[in-house]
């Protein structure tokens, strides 16, 4: 049996202040993600688990016509709302789950998941709905954090040594290498990979950014002149792109296999 909120929000996760490394991250992912879709005039995109719409409204913005798919009527409700004094095409919004998409086979010309995959409880079969529903030839575009940054081992380490040498507690009440509670799945490239590749032919492996959550890192950025740490960011977001599997975040970018698990 599911047992999901349906009135979840993500007002607890939702940031009200951002570091420079924080705002470099999430821009840098929104870019990269929305980017890899190829959205324009003409196009249609689903956006998966599209909680406040806001991907979906900047998809929009693009001449695209999208949908925002998202179980939580709480989220589809706040996604409605913010849009109310937008102009131009607006997205349509339908509740649906991931793993049981409501749309016939090949009706969109891309799919983004941004962000939600590891709250999903069949993540391995929600990539093959996404992969269903896009098009042939179409593209199919998963962000997902990677609990194996270098930031996390960082981060693993200095707790460990405080812990087992120094006897001292953890940095942080909650450490930023261990899954939420509301996650199901702490991901790492090596396993997005593998269930991304059961479904999708991988076009590209993207590392988004580094360092963030590392501790010390936030803080250190957030005091520094804002060149400086802008130098700074983009120097580690460098390193992100060339080394994906210490990446903050990582993106990967498929088109669909079609095979009997994905054409019915």
């Amino acid at each position: 049996m599911r047992v999901v909120d349906l009135d979840r929000d993500m007002s607890d996760v939702i940031p009200t202040g951002l570091t420079p490394d924080s705002e470099f991250l999430f821009d840098q992912m929104t870019e990269i993600t929305l980017n890899a879709t190829q959205a324009g005039p003409g196009t249609r995109v689903l956006d998966v688990a599209s909680g406040v719409g806001q991907d979906s409204l900047s998809l929009a913005e693009r001449g695209a016509t999208v949908v925002g798919a998202e179980p939580s009527h709480r989220m589809t409700g706040m996604a409605q709302l913010f849009a109310e004094d937008r102009e131009g095409p607006m997205p349509f919004w339908v509740r649906g789950w991931a793993d049981r998409l409501p749309f016939d086979t090949g009706s969109f010309d891309a799919c983004i998941c941004k962000g939600a995959m590891d709250h999903f409880d069949a993540p391995d079969r929600a990539i093959a709905e996404m992969a269903r529903v896009t098009r042939e030839g179409g593209r199919v575009v998963l962000a997902i954090a990677n609990f194996e940054s270098l930031a996390c081992r960082v981060g693993r380490a200095v707790d460990d040594f405080r812990q087992d040498t120094l006897g001292w507690g953890p940095v942080r009440e909650r450490r930023g290498y261990d899954a939420p509670s509301d996650h199901f799945t702490r991901y790492e490239i090596d396993l997005i990979r593998d269930q991304a590749s059961a479904s999708l032919k991988i076009e590209s492996v993207e590392g988004v950014s580094m360092g963030w959550g590392m501790p010390g890192w936030s803080k250190t950025m957030a005091r520094l002149p804002e060149s400086a740490s802008g130098r700074a960011v983009r120097w580690m977001g460098r390193l992100g792109r060339q080394w994906p599997q210490l990446s903050d975040v990582i993106v990967v970018v498929g088109s669909p296999l079609r095979s009997s698990r994905t054409s019915a």
